[in-house]
């Protein structure tokens, strides 16, 4: 099963391996990046290792796709974007991503989960894609909306930081193809 390599504007999505755990742990290494990832933060490079290998094992499993986010001309990847909680059967999946904050507000992670979307509908058949997003990630609620996203309602303690529970937004966008 051929790994697909997506191509932006000013973006290449494509396999991360594990010559990539260096790039994820400086972004999952960051408390920046995971205050409102629901994960906690890496401490130690085997960390990334270890997801890289979560996100391989996912795609051959079909329960997941993760692609690491390169800018073009550019080989170390800024964060990585994908869908969990992928479900064939029931043609949805939940779309996550995370950038490193040297990247922040230039519209990349808008250009990504762009093309995601259009990848998830089109290849994947989905005819859902969801998203889940604490209350308090501005910038990702605010993207969401900007994709066409609709805000479903609220998840409340759903998620865990740093032991502290934490209410989350629930977004939806339909395949409007089928």
């Amino acid at each position: 099963m051929m790994f697909p390599r997506l191509k932006t504007e000013r973006l290449i999505l494509r396999e991360i391996s594990k010559s990539d755990a260096k790039a994820i742990y400086a972004c999952f290494s960051n408390e920046h990046v995971t205050r409102f990832y629901g994960q906690e933060t890496f401490n130690h490079v085997d960390e990334a290792i270890k997801l890289v290998d979560h996100f391989t094992k996912n795609y051959q499993e079909k329960r997941g796709i993760r692609w690491g986010i390169e800018i073009q001309g550019n080989e170390e990847i800024i964060g990585t974007i994908g869908f969990n909680a992928w479900s064939p059967k029931h043609k949805r999946a939940e779309v996550g991503y995370e950038i490193h904050p040297n990247y922040w507000r230039k519209g990349y992670t808008l250009e990504a989960v762009l093309k995601v979307i259009q990848y998830g509908f089109n290849e994947l058949e989905l005819t859902r894609i969801g998203a889940v997003v604490f209350k308090e990630n501005e910038a990702s609620n605010k993207l969401l909306l900007k994709a066409g996203f609709q805000n479903e309602g609220i998840l409340r303690n759903y998620m865990y930081q740093n032991g502290i529970a934490h209410d989350t937004l629930v977004y939806s966008i339909l395949n409007s193809n089928q």
